[in-house]
Formats: C-alpha cells, sequence, structure tokens
C-alpha cells in the first residue's frame, strides 16, 4: 500500500477517522525494527483502522555534543517503507509545525526516574523526549500508540506519563527487533565500520550472557530441589550414576547467584570488549526494576530489566534483556 505524506496537524485532522487509529513514533530512517511496530500496529488497527507513522528528529532530545545533525534523514524513502509495512499516513512535520514561536517554555519532567541510566548519561534527554511525545500525542489524537521495548527506559517513562497525567492513550510495548548476529536494530548501526560492529556485538553478548546465568543457575537449583541430601538417596543415585550431578547441582545451589551473578556473567564479557580494537566503552550496566529503574537486590521478585549502554568508535548504542525473578529465582 501507498502512504500518504502529511506535514500538518491540520491536515492529519482533517482525514475521515472510521476506525482505531494507531500511531508509531520514529525519528525516520526506519528499518525492520520500525518494520515490526508497524506491522503490530496494522494487526492492532485492523483493516478498518488507520496506522500514522510520525517522522520528526525532536531537537530536545539531543544533548550539547549529540549527534542532531548527524542523524539521518531519508524521508522519502520512509514514506515509501512505511506504505509497504502497512501504513496509511506519515505524518512529518517541520520543526516549526511541532514548536510554534521557538523552544516550549513549559516541559514536561522526567522525574527522578529519568534522571538514572539513560538520564544521567544523557541529561535533559527525557525530559524533551516526553514534552515531544505529549505533543505528538496531541496532534495526532491516537486510540493507541506503539514504542519498542528497546529504548525500554523511554517506553517506561511515556507509560508513567500517560498513567500519570491521564492520557486517554493506550500504550503498546513491542519486543526488539534484532539482526542475525544478535545486535539490535537501531538507526546509528550504519555509523560503524566492520571492526566497530563486532566490538559492538558485546553488548548483546553481554546480556545473552547474564540471561544464560541465570536460567542455568534456576535450573540447577530446580535439579537439587529434587534430590534431597541424605546419605540414602546419596547411595541411591551413585548406584546408577547421578552421584555427579547430584553433588554438582547442590554445589551450584549453594553458591551466589541471582541478580549479582547475572551482572558479573555480563560484566566480563563487556570487559573482554574493553581490551578489543576498537575498544568498547561501558556507560552503564544495570539490572533493574522497570517500575522505576533503581537496581534490584539479591532478595528481588519479579520482571527486572538488564540494561546496557556503551560507544564504539564515535558511536553511542543501548540494548536491553527482560528478566524474571521468582520465589526460587525463576528464569523466563
Amino acid at each position: 500500500m501507498t502512504a500518504t505524506l502529511l506535514r500538518t496537524a491540520a491536515d492529519l485532522h482533517a482525514r475521515a477517522r472510521t476506525g482505531r487509529r494507531a500511531v508509531v513514533m520514529t525519528m525516520g530512517a526506519l528499518h525492520e525494527g520500525h518494520a515490526t511496530l508497524i506491522r503490530t500496529a496494522r494487526k492492532i488497527a485492523g483493516p478498518e483502522g488507520e496506522v500514522v507513522v510520525t517522522v520528526f528528529v525532536n531537537p530536545l532530545q539531543f544533548g550539547a555534543g549529540e549527534d542532531l545533525d548527524r542523524y539521518p534523514r531519508t524521508l522519502d524513502a520512509d514514506v515509501e517503507l512505511a506504505g509497504r509495512f502497512g501504513a496509511d499516513a506519515v505524518f512529518a512535520p517541520s520543526v516549526d509545525e511541532v514548536y510554534p514561536g521557538g523552544e516550549p517554555q513549559v516541559r514536561i519532567s522526567a522525574g527522578p526516574m529519568g534522571e538514572r541510566l539513560e538520564g544521567a548519561a544523557r541529561p535533559g534527554h527525557f525530559d524533551g523526549m516526553l514534552t515531544v511525545v505529549a505533543k505528538l500525542l496531541h496532534l495526532t489524537r491516537p486510540d493507541v500508540a506503539l514504542y519498542g521495548h528497546k529504548d525500554a527506559q523511554q517506553l517506561a517513562l511515556i507509560r508513567r506519563m500517560v498513567r500519570d497525567l491521564n492520557f486517554g492513550v493506550e500504550i503498546v510495548g513491542v519486543p526488539t527487533v534484532r539482526e542475525e548476529d544478535g545486535l539490535a536494530l537501531s538507526s546509528r548501526n550504519r555509523y560503524l565500520s566492520p571492526a566497530e560492529r563486532r566490538t559492538a556485538l558485546a553488548l548483546s553478548q553481554a546480556l545473552f550472557a547474564g540471561r544464560d546465568r541465570h536460567a542455568a543457575q534456576e535450573a540447577l537449583r530446580a535439579r537439587a530441589r529434587e534430590v534431597p541430601a541424605t546419605r540414602a538417596r546419596a547411595e541411591a543415585l551413585s548406584a546408577i550414576g547421578e552421584s555427579r550431578a547430584a553433588a554438582d547441582a547442590h554445589a551450584v545451589a549453594t553458591t551466589a547467584g541471582g541478580p549479582a551473578a547475572v551482572r558479573a556473567a555480563a560484566r566480563l564479557v563487556l570487559d573482554e570488549a574493553a581490551r578489543l580494537d576498537p575498544p568498547l566503552r561501558l556507560d552503564y550496566l544495570a539490572l533493574v526494576d522497570p517500575l522505576d529503574f533503581t537496581e534490584i537486590g539479591d532478595g528481588f521478585t519479579g520482571e527486572a530489566v538488564l540494561a546496557v549502554a556503551a560507544r564504539v568508535g564515535a558511536t553511542r548504542l543501548i540494548d536491553n534483556i527482560p528478566l524474571t525473578f521468582g520465589p526460587f529465582g525463576d528464569a523466563s
């Protein structure tokens, strides 16, 4: 299908609406990650609904020395791709359309959660992000808006804003899309040289190492719970050649695990990448509660996010994966 390019909110509002409007907000340079968002939006909107993709490079989100001028702008290709992925319209407003009269004097504050991790690395970033998201929600008037899990802190803050400020819109998170080698899809990946890309793979590899360490620990804990530590049971296991498995299970079950082990496994990969050429320069590795993005402790139960940010050459990349800690540290 062909997407209609719209430049003003008035043009967008003039479109007839017969079903749900689903909005996917982007800064352009569309890739397969955006395609997944748009396809999901198409399913949610249904044949009678409408999918609108916004393309706007928001100057408020870029701090001093960041890549506002470098950020790729490929509007003609974005319109073509958005239509191919299932969008009905692309709303690509000018800066004057979004911020008439210049930068807004009144902005949305991200609060304490917006000062952690990405907010600490990029002061003011989340205030600018929430301000433009709020404006685009008002300008596009959607029933549902979709955002990727890759920007986990951004998604959490948008959900909090919508809840705290009573926006009448449903927020849907869509899982991260990865390339075959595991690197999370990002418009910034195009900045990486072949050597830098090889180093950048350490981000996803570190996350997977933390996830796998957690899963292995919990599998052995489960095994240990099935093997009571009694002499009679040990003798019976030995008779069938399982004494080593039982011993290993009990040994691992009683060693340090949980969040500390997850962090250690991920950091080992990142430390090795710091010695590569070119090296990976770590900004942060964090295992946090997605409700407020504070670090979780060893007794934590529930959903968590293992997040990492680092620079390779001149390019800054982020990635994350979800983990679940249950009463026995059950992994998902």
